[in-house]
């Protein structure tokens, strides 16, 4: 039986939107998001804030803290109607579904005062400082270090593939503080301030035109004593908590972007004749049931998650994007080769997608995963990066 109370929440959350997303923000819709963050950021990042001042920012957060306290399901309505609506990516995820809750979880009392309020309102954004140049993969092997110097941490290293960091005032970074120490050992949890002359920002240039991500260079970089979250040299468990925040309720707004692309994919392929194809018209309903049988199991590994259900579904959900990339190239022909002057939303899809299955732990780690801790597999030999990945 349907809830009332969540229905009448839906119809306030459609209604908030169809009368905010007009005038300026009309143009947003479709905007932003993975491969494609650089879009109208200024523009996005003054919706975010309107989001924020009418109470549709921390929407799972306690209300001690300033949040909404709703409930799982209505948090799941918010994000699938937002993603019906169309509107832009917001541009503090990170700050807001990560790190928020993780400073919920393990903050200082003066932590939670001093930056939750300004990742709800918007005021300042964050970046993930995890992945290094010999340590994506396999994260408990950064090398990026801090030591203490009086009341400050000193830190000295790099990071990579630091989605936003040139337009974020804040990154969170694992790094090892304890001299000798190795694996997860050894590790802490820093709040760093980014704008100071011990950091530099270098943007890369991905093959969808975009710079979304970057290299961040620290040479000295530092922050005071008390922002560290969680005990020193215990960060390996925090970071490894804001990663169980990373693939919430907001997957299932995920999937319904997935149910736009591919409505819209169905409609070029009909427009341009490509549907006729016994074969590429299998291949649209095939990816329409998988989505389907996605929702369904996000679904149920919300009301009651099971082992090894996040692997799962990173797996599935990356794979079938993927193959949606791939089945919009065959729809477009020759004309998909051609970039003239910029990569076009379908061709942008394509490329973006190849990385779905490597980042936030590559196809190789979540089946490593699955083996060892659900099924209970013998583990890989200790040399391969997913087999010590997967042990973390």
């Amino acid at each position: 039986m349907t809830d009332t109370s969540d229905e009448k929440f839906r119809l306030e959350v459609r209604s908030w939107l169809d009368a905010h997303l007009v005038g300026e923000f009309a143009a947003l819709r479709g905007l932003g998001g993975p491969g494609r963050d650089h879009q109208a950021h200024e523009e996005r990042l003054a919706w975010n804030r309107l989001l924020a001042e009418h109470g549709w920012t921390g929407l799972g957060w306690p209300t001690e803290y300033g949040g909404r306290g709703l409930s799982i399901a209505q948090q799941v309505i918010f994000h699938e109607e937002y993603a019906r609506s169309d509107a832009p990516a917001t541009v503090n995820h990170l700050g807001e579904q990560l790190l928020g809750p993780t400073l919920i979880a393990f903050g200082t009392p003066e932590q939670k005062e001093r930056f939750l309020p300004t990742i709800l309102s918007v005021e300042e954004l964050w970046c993930q400082g995890y992945s290094e140049p010999g340590a994506g993969s396999d994260l408990a092997s950064v090398s990026t270090r801090a030591r203490l110097d009086g009341d400050e941490w000193v830190v000295d290293g790099q990071k990579i593939w630091t989605s936003m960091a040139h337009l974020s005032d804040w990154i969170f970074v694992l790094a090892r503080t304890e001299a000798g120490s190795s694996r997860q050992a050894g590790l802490s949890f820093l709040l760093v301030p980014l704008d100071q002359p011990g950091i530099e920002v270098r943007p890369i240039e991905q093959l969808t035109g975009g710079s979304e991500f970057n290299e961040v260079f620290f040479t000295g970089a530092r922050t005071s004593a008390d922002l560290v979250v969680g005990e020193v040299g215990d960060g390996w468990k925090v970071a490894m908590a804001l990663l169980g925040f990373e693939r919430g309720v907001s997957t299932l707004g995920q999937q319904v972007g997935f149910q736009r692309e591919l409505g819209d994919l169905v409609s070029v392929a009909t427009g341009n004749g490509a549907a006729d194809d016994p074969l590429v018209a299998s291949r649209l309903e095939r990816l329409r049931i998988e989505l389907e049988v996605m929702r369904v199991n996000a679904l149920r590994s919300l009301g009651s998650p099971a082992a090894g259900a996040e692997s799962i579904a990173k797996l599935v959900w990356a794979n079938w994007h993927q193959r949606l990339g791939e089945l919009a190239m065959d729809v477009l022909g020759p004309s998909g080769l051609l970039l003239e002057p910029d990569a076009d939303r379908w061709q942008r899809l394509f490329l973006f997608s190849r990385a779905d299955t490597i980042y936030g732990g590559s196809d190789e780690i979540q089946k490593n995963i699955l083996a060892e801790r659900v099924l209970g597999l013998p583990r890989e030999p200790k040399g391969s990066p997913s087999a010590q990945e997967a042990r973390a």
